[in-house]
């Protein structure tokens, strides 16, 4: 989305930096923005001492862990440093967390764009969790976030959501008056069956961040409830997962059973898409829209999703997705796609050919854009 914003618009781009980004990064960032500004900026590896230690002392925060470990200085003094210099005429924030950085009351208009209801994920974490000490931990980080996105929505001059269900409830539930969503967009030349490639007859595959945890808990929900009833129709199911920092549990697992491959990070994730004949989504907590739909619909693979992994995108059930909510219907989904290839192949098609019509990025930048000028004009009135 950035791409197209910047055909029209100047684009500085100013994030924290955790110095683990490819070596050429900066040089590709001038596709995106005219300027870039990297703040250094370190986090504590998960389930590490500091990691614990800081997630003790963050019981005395009125910030939840998730937002509070990106907190920065530093990054503050360059937006004001940046707003003071005057030719700024919107400052977006992408994502709730760094909004901690962004100042209250700032001189220029203000755009929040909110990716998720980061709340209703940390809610889902709580309703879903049986061990009872990691189930307190998630209330208490739910009431939290509640809070703090409630009293951060209400700070930006217009939020941005990426559905209208989000939209609503946020408009409902926090008395948010400048709300409203732009479409996932996907990036439909990049996200093209290449050809060349047989898929697996057998194969599924799932994308996704590992180290976010409702990518960690679908899998190993699908792992542990479905793919042992798909196993009972179909033996020789094979699932790869891709994705950055798998947990150590996912990686053991693999090594005991060669069915599953955990691959870890990636530089392109569309040929492990392309060799796999069905694209899963077995997410049971989240918020927002998934973009990794779109991608896979893009690469004209048949998904199967759960209704929580699919919330929030305008798709028909048998027609351009299967949605199963209990594993035995997910498992049955996963069946039916491996078994008439036929129906997987029509599924697929479908799916591509509304992507590539409704949900490209330039279509989705042009209504950011007009968000934005809404913004400034409300900032201005």
């Amino acid at each position: 989305m950035l791409k197209h914003l910047k055909d029209e618009h100047r684009i500085t781009y100013l994030t924290l930096d955790d110095g683990i980004a490819d070596n050429d990064a900066g040089e590709k960032a001038t596709e995106y923005c005219h300027e870039l500004i990297r703040i250094p900026h370190h986090t504590r590896e998960k389930f590490t001492l500091g990691f614990y230690v800081e997630l003790a002392q963050n019981l005395f925060s009125p910030f939840p862990y998730a937002v509070k470990k990106y907190e920065s200085p530093s990054m503050r003094e360059v937006i004001l440093k940046a707003l003071a210099q005057g030719d700024v005429d919107v400052l977006v924030c992408d994502f709730l967390a760094p909004a901690l950085n962004v100042p209250a009351g700032t001189t220029s208009a203000s755009v929040l764009f909110q990716h998720n209801v980061e709340a209703m994920i940390w809610k889902r974490h709580y309703e879903t969790q049986s061990n009872f000490a990691k189930r307190a931990f998630m209330k208490r980080e739910w009431r939290k976030m509640t809070k703090f996105e409630e009293q951060t929505c209400r700070q930006f001059g217009c939020v941005v959501a990426v559905s209208p269900q989000d939209c609503e409830l946020m408009r409902d539930e926090y008395g948010v008056e400048c709300v409203d969503s732009v479409a996932t967009g996907v990036d439909t030349e990049y996200f093209r069956p290449q050809g060349g490639v047989e898929p697996g007859e057998f194969d599924l595959v799932f994308t996704g961040s590992m180290d976010w945890l409702p990518n960690e808990d679908g899998i190993r929900y699908f792992v542990q409830s479905v793919l042992p009833l798909i196993k009972r129709s179909i033996p020789g199911v094979r699932l790869t997962v891709v994705g950055r920092n798998p947990a150590k549990s996912l990686l053991e697992l693999a090594e005991r059973d060669p069915s599953i491959i955990v691959t870890g990070r990636v530089d392109d994730v569309r040929g492990y898409i392309e060799q796999s004949a069905a694209y899963i989504v077995p997410l049971r907590i989240g918020g927002g829209t998934r973009l990794k739909i779109y991608e896979a619909m893009a690469m004209e693979k048949p998904v199967v999703s759960t209704a929580v992994g699919a919330e929030g995108l305008p798709v028909e059930n048998g027609v351009d997705i299967v949605l199963a909510d209990t594993p035995e219907a997910f498992a049955a989904g996963v069946v039916k796609l491996l078994s008439e290839p036929q129906f997987a192949r029509d599924l697929g098609l479908r799916a591509a050919h509304k992507v590539r019509e409704q949900f490209g990025w330039k279509q989705v930048a042009r209504s950011f854009a007009e968000i934005c000028e809404q913004a400034i004009k409300r900032k201005s009135a």
